[in-house]
């Protein structure tokens, strides 16, 4: 091992790292001191190791490097060795994170994790550019603009796509299903998150989307469901929560909460001891027992497990579609000087029930397979309805603009879900309206 020069001691002071270490040699080899070092748990070989790549970056990189431009890189490939979620936070992106949670961010609209060193799309953003150039749930972005995403990190892959709102974009998108990737472009915009839409499906039957959850969405559902009671009393109740990548856990434990009287909602478990923390509701079920089916898919995720996974322990609701992300994990934004952050991995999530959702997620109580609107067609083939410019029925019981499709060939799992719903509410008025002592069939 060649001895260190001053500037390679400077190199491998990773943030004061080496200063805090006593016994580390990191002149020169000394066989005594080196056994006393490791004998405290200081890793001697690894911090020389690193010490001396980074002086032989400095000195034979065909380029000059900054130190603090090695040293942040550094943090930012030991925190992208730990798990996909954990990350090291500049300033800019310490501010978009503390954005997002508002509601209000740049960029493309897409929730975004790493697969075999490919950006994989966890969900897109409802009415986003994303969601409107057909971008969905578990697609893989290959290429972004000239820069092939291989062998980037998930923070330098995410600052590619950001940009000025109006500028464009291109992607190379491979889907599942397909040989060959697709060429997208995008204009960026500014990403307005209204996390919850209501209406009413059918009289009595309601309708929440939930797209993402954020600090608001808790009061914001709960204005919701006002005002859909303010439509007439509600029988029943559909909450969608399909390709919701999560948010603010307070938000899911408070939408949770909405439907709940009492008992766990969600609880996480850490690696220090006396970790646990736990989550319940509050007295009082805002819609009072009503029937409640919670919809979810492959890009439901993090949060959104939480209220699905709650819900369906407690038997408050059953859960219909398809299996969830899987994201059971807890990030802890972490402060750090000048402005900086560490997003890091420190728990994770339980249901109720003391199921971890970690890589599982949620299985659906009612399993929706995901069929295209042709095959929920009784028939397939076009009809002089279908053609452009095709003459009106004479009699007025056909309008050329009009060719209304059923919820089913619109959403079909949505149609699955109020069938659901039906039943369930259904059973419940046949046995509110079943006396003591009677016989019913």
């Amino acid at each position: 091992m060649p001895e260190f020069t001053l500037t390679a001691l400077r190199s491998a002071m990773l943030v004061g790292v080496l200063s805090a270490l006593p016994f580390c040699p990191v002149h020169a080899e000394d066989p005594a001191l080196d056994q006393q070092a490791r004998q405290q748990g200081v890793p001697v070989d690894e911090l020389r190791a690193f010490a001396e790549v980074m002086e032989r970056i400095r000195g034979a990189y065909i380029e000059q490097i900054d130190d603090r431009e090695l040293l942040e890189s550094a943090i930012r490939g030991m925190l992208y060795e730990l798990d996909p979620h954990s990350s090291y936070l500049t300033p800019d992106q310490f501010d978009d994170l503390q954005v997002t949670t508002t509601g209000e961010f740049g960029g493309l609209g897409i929730e975004v994790t790493m697969e075999d060193g490919f950006v994989k799309v966890v969900t897109p953003v409802d009415d986003s550019p994303a969601s409107k150039a057909g971008i969905q749930a578990g697609d893989l972005i290959l290429k972004i603009d000239d820069t092939f995403v291989k062998g980037l990190s998930l923070g330098e892959a995410v600052e590619l796509m950001r940009g000025e709102v109006g500028s464009e974009i291109e992607l190379m998108v491979l889907s599942e299903g397909e040989e060959n990737p697709r060429q997208v472009t995008l204009k960026r915009d500014k990403i307005q998150m209204h996390s919850v839409k209501s209406r009413l499906l059918e009289p009595g039957l309601g309708y929440v989307r939930i797209s993402q959850f954020q600090n608001n969405t808790g009061s914001d559902t709960a204005k919701a469901l006002k005002k859909l009671a303010a439509e007439g009393a509600l029988k029943g109740l559909i909450m969608d929560l399909r390709n919701n990548p999560g948010g603010v856990l307070g938000g899911a434990v408070e939408v949770a909460d909405l439907f709940l009287d009492e008992g766990l909602v969600v609880y996480t478990e850490g690696r220090q001891p006396g970790s646990r923390s736990e989550f319940k509701a509050k007295p009082g079920d805002q819609l009072a027992g009503v029937p409640l089916v919670v919809l979810v898919n492959g890009g439901s995720a993090s949060a959104s497990e939480i209220v699905a996974g709650a819900l369906q322990d407690q038997h408050r609701a059953i859960v219909v579609g398809n299996r969830t992300f899987g994201k059971g994990s807890v990030q802890t934004v972490l402060p750090l000087s000048k402005d900086r952050a560490l997003k890091l991995t420190t728990a994770r999530y339980y249901t109720p029930n003391g199921r971890s959702i970690q890589a599982e997620g949620i299985e659906p109580d009612i399993s929706v397979d995901v069929v295209t609107r042709l095959e929920v067609r009784e028939d397939q083939q076009v009809r002089e309805a279908d053609l452009p410019r095709h003459l009106d029925n004479e009699n007025g019981e056909h309008k050329s603009s009009e060719n209304p499709r059923s919820l089913a060939q619109e959403d079909y799992a949505l149609a699955q879900a109020l069938s659901v719903l039906k039943g369930v509410v259904l059973a419940q008025t046949g046995r509110a309206g079943t006396q003591p002592g009677s016989d019913s069939d």
